[in-house]
């Protein structure tokens, strides 16, 4: 195919040629669907050079914290058996998961189990397969965990104080100081054991002191696990690590953390401290294309405005129209975080419009024809057909689950890189070999050597 590099082995993604681009990819895909005259639906582009760069990024940042990457936010076979090779751990949370991770090659001492609200079933498949560090912070898991995992290596899960009105998060899930001291005491009668302590702050909190009272929490949470007589040696800081602008959070959070954990957690202490960084990963790795299903013009009042040196035409009563637009994905697949508010859907046109052609209010619907299912609400936009191609951006974070209406159960990915990324990543040392088991479908670029690259850490050393 035009664009791609011819490679003698078969890998999970394709190999870009200099000059080509994802709107390349996206425009080869799209000509597919055509020419093969296949269902018109939708499908992502991921671009595994952009998920390594982050993780080389977050090595340079957050030297001292080992990232145990969380499946749930985009459990992509391609980026789970790269982040593997990459020396990155896994946060599951559930069986499936877990499964999916170790038929990789990924071994127990990499995973973390951190679903607050386990079932039984679970809780024994993970003792089965050898998964012991999980988190707790109530009393009803805890003795779940008890009865059913008894080589179970538990991070007690503390509330942080949330300063964002709309995130409940930790009302839900997380324990008090005061609760921490009550699941303590209540672990060495069961005789469980209690590694350390984990914490989450959601990335829609842009306040670093979160960070400060959660780490302070922390500490205090480790002084009471000494009294009962516990040597914790784990400190999970947790995710919300933004995809988007993601460098620059890190960095704030990087500042903010380091002299509190100089302090709290200093390296002579032996602690070793982790993070579930998901979004961070994946979010601006991923784009979507879908098409236009249908379309709708609504009549309203008159109004002609002008924006930009384009000429914006409202609706009216005598022919101007608003268009609606229903699109091949919806709030019910790819753009679920919609309803929760934590998308911002930017619409990209994949046909350029003329220059000077006129723009409508229009609005982005979803196929199911629920009243839930609204993707954008008002944007601008030349008259769209049947058929055209609508681009979005930053689409791999809570995207790739099954849609009700799609025809698809899981939209296609195309996973590709830049050669020019293949070769930068040659040039840092990503050379040698991995425990990756399904390392044969994945380039040599991606291997880490310990001696040269970044170690690939394990939490075999956990104690309790």
């Amino acid at each position: 195919m035009k664009g791609f590099v011819e490679l003698e082995e078969s890998y999970p993604f394709d190999l870009l040629e200099e000059k080509t681009t994802l709107n390349d990819v996206i425009d080869n895909h799209i000509r597919e669907h055509t020419l093969e005259q296949t269902e018109r639906n939708a499908f992502f582009v991921a671009d595994l050079g952009n998920v390594v760069k982050k993780n080389i990024r977050w090595k340079n940042v957050m030297t001292h914290v080992k990232p145990f990457y969380t499946v749930k936010c985009n459990s992509s076979q391609s980026v789970i058996e790269v982040l593997a090779a990459l020396g990155t751990g896994f946060a599951c949370a559930n069986k499936n998961e877990i499964t999916l991770v170790q038929s990789l090659g990924v071994t127990s001492e990499n995973i973390i189990y951190t679903n607050p609200c386990k079932q039984v079933s679970q809780i024994k498949y993970a003792a089965k397969k050898g998964i012991n560090v999980m988190s707790c912070d109530n009393s009803a898991e805890l003795l779940k965990i008890a009865r059913n995992h008894r080589s179970a290596k538990l991070l007690v899960d503390i509330a942080t104080a949330d300063s964002c009105e709309e995130n409940e998060m930790s009302l839900k899930f997380g324990a008090t100081l005061k609760d921490c001291k009550h699941l303590l005491e209540s672990a060495k009668e069961l005789g469980v054991q209690v590694v350390g302590v984990r914490f989450h702050v959601p990335s829609s909190n842009s306040n670093m002191e979160t960070y400060l009272h959660a780490l302070a929490d922390a500490r205090c949470v480790f002084d009471m696990a000494a009294e009962f007589g516990f040597n914790m040696n784990l400190l999970d800081i947790g995710g919300g690590f933004s995809g988007t602008d993601g460098e620059l959070q890190l960095e704030k959070v990087c500042d903010a953390i380091n002299p509190l954990l100089d302090i709290y957690f200093p390296p002579e202490s032996g602690i070793k401290i982790i993070a579930e960084p998901g979004s961070y990963y994946v979010n601006s790795a991923f784009t979507l294309a879908v098409n236009i299903v249908a379309k709708k013009a609504v009549a309203r009042d008159s109004q002609d405005q002008s924006e930009g040196n384009s000429k914006v035409v409202m609706s009216s009563m005598n022919g101007e129209p608003f268009f609606i637009y229903y699109i091949s994905d919806g709030v019910y697949g790819s753009f679920a975080n919609n309803l929760y508010g934590n998308m911002n859907a930017i619409p990209i046109l994949h046909k350029k419009p003329n220059s000077g052609e006129p723009v409508f209010a229009s609005s982005l619907w979803g196929p199911s024809c629920d009243g839930l299912d609204q993707v954008v609400e008002h944007c601008l936009l030349p008259e769209l057909s049947v058929g055209d191609w609508v681009i979005f951006e930053n689409m791999g974070a809570y995207t790739l689950e099954q849609s009700a209406f799609s025809e698809f159960q899981r939209l296609p990915v195309y996973c590709v890189m830049s050669i020019s990324d293949w070769y930068w990543m040659q040039e840092v040392g990503l050379t040698v070999e991995t425990p990756v088991k399904n390392f044969s479908c994945v380039p040599s670029c991606f291997r880490l050597s310990q001696e040269e690259g970044f170690p690939a850490a394990s939490l075999s050393g956990i104690s309790a």
